[in-house]
């Protein structure tokens, strides 16, 4: 049986783009994920104070969804959860990419970078296999056997 929520983590560190959005506005936009083993349990995402984003932070936590569509690390997912400002430098230093350096002249120091910490509450999860190979493989095993491919899983995880 598949860990859905260890499967989520795992695969979910090398996703590069994700959407995310806050509940009721009905918009999401794409940025790029980040999870550190250091800050377990929390999906990093970092933003321009003006954005949307930033704005409905700006006055405490609020609900939103993240969703993940990779086909590389065959991962899908429809994530509930709180999305909150951070001012925590470290988690800043962690989180910092070349993606984030290439939109804030200032860098890390530049007084636009607004830090958001997405924490999952509940999320329906699809894993799936990452290679060609093994799809063609058990689509075969199956055929040979008689049986039903073993395509990944599906279900949905609790934070």
């Amino acid at each position: 049986m598949t860990d859905l929520k260890n499967e989520f983590w795992d695969r979910i560190e090398d996703v590069r783009t994700a959407m995310l959005g806050v509940k009721g506005q009905g918009r999401l936009v794409a940025m790029s994920p980040r999870v550190d083993d250091d800050m377990p349990g929390h999906v990093w995402f970092i933003t321009a104070k003006g954005t949307d984003l930033a704005k409905a932070t700006a006055n405490g936590p609020c609900d939103a969804r993240l969703v993940v569509s990779s086909d590389s690390e065959g991962l899908y997912a429809d994530v509930d959860g709180k999305l909150t400002h951070s001012t925590d430098r470290e988690a800043l230093d962690e989180t910092w990419s070349f993606v984030a350096d290439a939109w804030f002249e200032g860098g890390k120091a530049d007084p636009d970078v607004h830090l958001l910490r997405f924490t999952p509450r509940q999320a329906e999860v699809s894993v799936t296999a990452t290679n060609s190979l093994n799809f063609f493989y058990e689509m075969a095993k199956a055929k040979l056997a008689d049986e039903k491919p073993n395509l990944g899983a599906q279900g949905l995880v609790t934070f």
